[in-house]
């Protein structure tokens, strides 16, 4: 997004004050107080996080509000894109949503798969909701509705090959910046992609759903999303086991949604879009302004049943 800025020539200054004060002493002049007051100010405000920020190549868009990140929509227009499934190799094809400007470089991207017997359909409403914060997003089709997690999480990396390599947009997509998410088995296919590339910078399963509990191996920054009503994978048997046995120094959260099923995110849910974007800034963007909705640990709410996390974050 463009910046602007004003010019205009600063007043002239006025002349010093230099009144008597009472018992025959002079003021010190106003305008050198000022000067240092200023000063002062000035030094303060380039110390500010606001400040430090502009030093980060890869921040996009205004500065977040909570107003913003649960909104439907972010700052950015978006477009889309199919990939047939004809044309895509290792995975089932997809659909592709991107921020229209060209202005603002490249952006991070993102692959979203479905889960067991679903399509892109049962995670659509997640490309245009991230896209819209500054991201590239590509929802996928498995190869088969009925692939496992370990099929999943490869056809994942096959679809971020194609998004960075081959896909029409790839022009938009810092290939160095890349992370996966998934529902259900494709929840457990984003573990599984993070566990075989570490390189990429962030992971958030939906109520995943994966035979393998642990992951100590994993070095990519990992949000793990569960439902308190999840009669499917339940928390107790997956959600919560794959957060527990990350490295105590990897960066990693666990949200456990309230009053919320196993299909809780196949519809467009606020709690869900506002911690992935805040995960997905934070990590893929390495922006700090998104670290204030992570750290502190956010309160049990009328959506949130429990949330766990180390803070601060370090990556």
């Amino acid at each position: 997004m463009q910046q602007h800025s004003i010019n205009s020539a600063p007043a002239p200054a006025p002349a010093p004050t230099t009144a008597p004060a009472p018992g025959g002493r002079r003021r010190r002049p106003v305008t050198a107080a000022l000067v240092a007051l200023l000063a002062v100010a000035g030094l303060q405000t380039a110390m500010t996080p606001g400040a430090q920020a502009a030093d980060n190549p890869y921040e996009r868009g205004p500065a977040p509000t909570t107003s913003s990140i649960e909104a439907v929509r972010g700052p950015y227009a978006v477009s889309q894109t199919t990939v047939s499934s004809l044309s895509a190799s290792g995975f089932g094809g997809g659909t592709i949503y991107y921020p229209t400007t060209t202005s603002d470089g490249t952006f991070g991207a993102v692959a979203i798969s479905p889960g067991f017997t679903g399509t892109q359909s049962s995670i659509a409403w997640l490309g245009p909701r991230l896209a819209s914060q500054g991201f590239v997003v590509f929802t996928i089709d498995t190869i088969t509705t009925v692939d496992q997690p370990d099929s999943r999480g490869r056809q994942l990396l096959a679809a971020l090959d194609h998004l960075t390599q081959r896909s029409t947009v790839r022009s938009r997509v810092d290939s160095t910046r890349l992370g996966v998410m998934g529902h259900s088995m494709g929840g457990g296919g984003s573990l599984e992609a993070a566990k075989s590339r570490p390189s990429l910078q962030a992971a958030i399963p939906l109520t995943g759903w994966n035979t393998d509990k642990t992951w100590p191996e994993l070095r990519t920054p990992t949000l793990i999303v569960g439902a308190d009503g999840d009669t499917v994978a339940p928390v107790s048997s997956h959600s919560e086991p794959f957060y527990e046995s990350l490295p105590s120094t990897l960066d990693k959260a666990y949200l456990e949604l309230n009053n919320a099923s196993h299909f809780t995110p196949n519809t467009s849910d606020t709690t869900i879009a506002k911690y992935s974007i805040s995960w997905l800034k934070r990590f893929i963007d390495n922006d700090t302004r998104y670290e204030q909705f992570l750290c502190p640990i956010p309160r049990p709410s009328l959506t949130i049943e429990e949330y766990r996390g180390n803070c601060p974050h370090t990556s």
